[in-house]
C-alpha cells in the first residue's frame, strides 16, 4: 500500500541524476535532493544552519532524459511532484522497511543563485521531433499545379 502526498521540495543535488529504463522500457532518473533548514538566531542576528533532510525523487519519460542531460552534482532544483511512502522486505534480512521517494510531475533548475538557457524538446513524436530524419518530402497538391483527374 503506498500513500501520496502533493510536495515541492527546493534543494541541492548530491550527485549526478542516474538515468535508465525499466524492463518494459519506461525511462527514469533518480537522484537524491538536499533541503537545508535555515533558521535566524534570534541571540546572534545571524543565519544558522538547522539541518538536512534527503530526499530521494525519481522521474519519467522525456523528463528523465532532460534531467540526466541538464543537472549536475550541486545544482539547485526545485521538485514538485507526490511523496509516496511505501514499504519492502528486505531479502538479505526479512525484516519489513518503508521507504520515501518523491514521484516528479516537475523538476527545474533553481534561478535563485543561477541562470539557465532554455533549449525546447520538440512535443511531437516520429519523424516530425527528429530534425536531422532525411526522407521524402510531399507538397501539397495546392502547390505542385497537379490537378485530380475525374
Amino acid at each position: 500500500m503506498t500513500t501520496k502526498i502533493p510536495v515541492t521540495i527546493e534543494g541541492n543535488l548530491t550527485g549526478d541524476p542516474e538515468h535508465s529504463a525499466s524492463e518494459s522500457g519506461n525511462e527514469y532518473a533518480r537522484f537524491t535532493v538536499a533541503v537545508n533548514d535555515r533558521r535566524l538566531n534570534d541571540m546572534t542576528g545571524l543565519w544558522e544552519d538547522a539541518g538536512t533532510v534527503f530526499h530521494r525523487v525519481v522521474v519519467f519519460n522525456q523528463q528523465s532524459r532532460n534531467v540526466a542531460t541538464s543537472l549536475r552534482k550541486g545544482d539547485s532544483v526545485i521538485v514538485a511532484g507526490d511523496l509516496r511512502f511505501g514499504s519492502y522486505v528486505d531479502k538479505e534480512t526479512g525484516n519489513t522497511r518503508e521507504t520515501r521517494d518523491i514521484v516528479a510531475d516537475n523538476v527545474g533548475a533553481s534561478l535563485k543563485f543561477a541562470s539557465v538557457a532554455v533549449e525546447r524538446a520538440p512535443k511531437a513524436n516520429g519523424p516530425a521531433a527528429d530534425r536531422s530524419a532525411t526522407g521524402p518530402v510531399a507538397a501539397p497538391v495546392s502547390s505542385t499545379g497537379a490537378e485530380v483527374a475525374r
